[in-house]
């Protein structure tokens, strides 16, 4: 079970530089629209409401990411509250379709199995 829960914490650990990245993308966006907002003539609302959007969403998706990333890293390393947080999270992630979904399927099934849970509950007693 130790090789899924690694294989696991590599797999969140890629989702959440996805969702870094992403976040990354839309920030950048974000300063293309307020940049279209400081330099169109007439009425600049509609390009100022995207770009905050577009920050909105950027923020998000970079909370997603980083919380994603650091859950990898910490079932990498059999923390004991990385379980919890991983579970968490593949909850939100079930309602990301496809890969989100598939994802959390895969968390549920490794971080559920009396095997996973004995290598996490070893690490936090000792």
């Amino acid at each position: 079970m130790r090789s899924h829960v690694n294989l696991l914490g590599m797999l969140q650990l890629a989702w959440g530089a996805m969702g870094l990245l992403l976040g990354g993308s839309l920030l950048l966006l974000a300063a293309g629209a307020a940049a279209i907002a400081r330099t169109s003539p007439g009425d600049p609302w509609t390009a100022v409401f995207t770009a905050a959007l577009f920050v909105m969403f950027a923020g998000a998706l970079g909370a997603s990411g980083w919380a994603n990333a650091w859950a990898g890293r910490a079932l990498q390393q059999h923390r004991a509250p990385a379980r919890i947080v991983t579970l968490v999270l593949a909850v939100l992630n079930l309602f990301v379709l496809p890969f989100g979904t598939a994802l959390a399927i895969y968390a549920f099934w490794v971080l559920l199995h009396n095997d996973a849970r004995a290598l996490f509950e070893t690490r936090a007693a000792a």
